[in-house]
């Protein structure tokens, strides 16, 4: 069965202080607690990445970072290389997200670079793809889902779905306090697992977790992990607070 993930993408919140007491509610609170198929993952800013690994350190709690460099090292000040981190022990990165596509004019071709790149250095990807408002109202949302994926996996070998991670997020349900239905987010999502199994096989496609990323929170996470396609959330605002993302914890490990 597949992961079902819950991925907290901290962007550029919270300081020493506050990555701490996170990190000490959320260690205590998953002690001795069994979470079955279910995956934690936070990915805080660059400058809390190692002290987050050493409070984390035992716990069921992976570390991610949220971006990583095309480039594998030289004159590019400010760039993080994928070799850096995983220098560090993370096992994971976000690449593509909306964010850096809209602010940084990211191409799916650099973002192809950087899934490479994580990929090449032991990590695991988390590919994020999504449409904006106004491709969804010019009804071209398969179009867009389906050229990023081209795009970022053109020849990218997979061979068990579980070397990569996709999310799904819709650009329009950022931040905006709008979402996707359950079924608007399947449609999607059921998109996405058939160009995988056309691309790759349907056992890889069964395999692979996809996420939901649009203003997900604990009020709306059941209603979205009951879609079939829908393997848990790459979550914004909601995952800040120490006590909402542990109740959407709760909410995977007790989803049937």
């Amino acid at each position: 069965m597949r992961d079902i993930i819950i991925a907290g993408n901290w962007k550029m919140n919270k300081d020493m202080e506050a990555v701490r007491a996170f990190c000490k509610d959320v260690a205590g609170a998953f002690k001795g607690k069994v979470l079955g198929r279910v995956l934690p993952i936070l990915a805080p800013a660059y400058p809390f990445l190692a002290i987050m690994l050493r409070e984390l350190e035992g716990s069921l709690v992976k570390v991610a970072a949220q971006d990583t460099s095309s480039h594998a090292d030289g004159a590019f000040t400010g760039e993080v290389s994928a070799s850096m981190l995983a220098s560090m022990g993370l096992q994971y990165c976000i690449v593509g997200h909306s964010e850096r596509r809209a602010y940084h004019h990211e191409s799916n071709e650099i973002i192809r670079e950087k899934l490479l790149a994580v990929m090449d250095n032991g990590m695991k990807p988390i590919l994020c793809i999504g449409e904006t408002l106004e491709q969804r109202d010019g009804g071209i949302t398969d179009q867009v889902i389906l050229e990023q994926l081209d795009g970022c996996l053109r020849g990218v070998q997979l061979y068990s779905g579980k070397e990569l991670i996709i999310a799904y997020e819709p650009v329009w349900a950022i931040g905006t306090g709008r979402n996707a239905t359950g079924d608007q987010a399947q449609e999607v999502h059921r998109l996405i697992r058939k160009w995988l199994t056309d691309q790759y096989s349907k056992d890889l496609a069964d395999s692979l977790s996809i996420l939901y990323g649009g203003s997900v929170k604990p009020q709306n996470l059941k209603e979205l992990l009951s879609q079939p396609d829908i393997d848990g959330g790459l979550i914004g605002g909601a995952s800040l607070d120490s006590k909402s993302y542990l109740t959407m914890m709760d909410i995977a490990i007790n989803h049937k």
